[in-house]
């Protein structure tokens, strides 16, 4: 377990969160009302974003602007993570899986491919990342 993972479940423990061990979806409020509050979370994070937007058009320096963005992505990175946490799903393997199958999207040639909004797009040999977070889940004790 990475020390993000570590202070994670730290802060959760802290703050009187849940913090499982296993898989589960038993959160201590049904897991869609929990949900529905986490998405409500990331919705108003991710409004933050127009301020940095108006920060940036306002002339505000460069160094003020990324300290915005630092804090606005590292508080998603936070949430997401004790999100996580909550569900008792284990963080570092799960975006490792991720970033494998990422990987996997390179084009035949080697190199990446990029929408025109520079997203990264699918090459031929991407495999999607939920068999193998399904195969690490089941592995999981205590999940059948």
């Amino acid at each position: 377990m990475s020390k993000f993972a570590e202070d994670i479940a730290k802060f959760n423990g802290i703050y009187k969160l849940p913090v499982n061990a296993q898989p589960t979806l038993e959160v201590g409020v049904p897991a869609a009302e929990r949900l529905l509050a986490f998405k409500d979370i990331l919705i108003e994070e991710v409004h933050e974003i127009d301020e940095i937007i108006t920060a940036l058009k306002e002339g505000k320096e460069p160094l003020e602007a990324l300290t915005m963005l630092a804090d606005l992505l590292g508080d998603i990175q936070v949430y997401c993570a004790s999100e996580m946490a909550k569900f008792g799903l284990p963080l570092d393997q799960v975006l490792s899986i991720i970033m494998q199958s990422n990987f996997s999207k390179l084009g035949a040639d080697g190199l990446p491919i990029y929408d025109e909004r520079g997203k990264v797009m699918k090459g031929p040999n991407y495999w999607k990342p939920e068999p193998k977070i399904r195969e690490l889940l089941e592995g999981q004790q205590g999940l059948a």
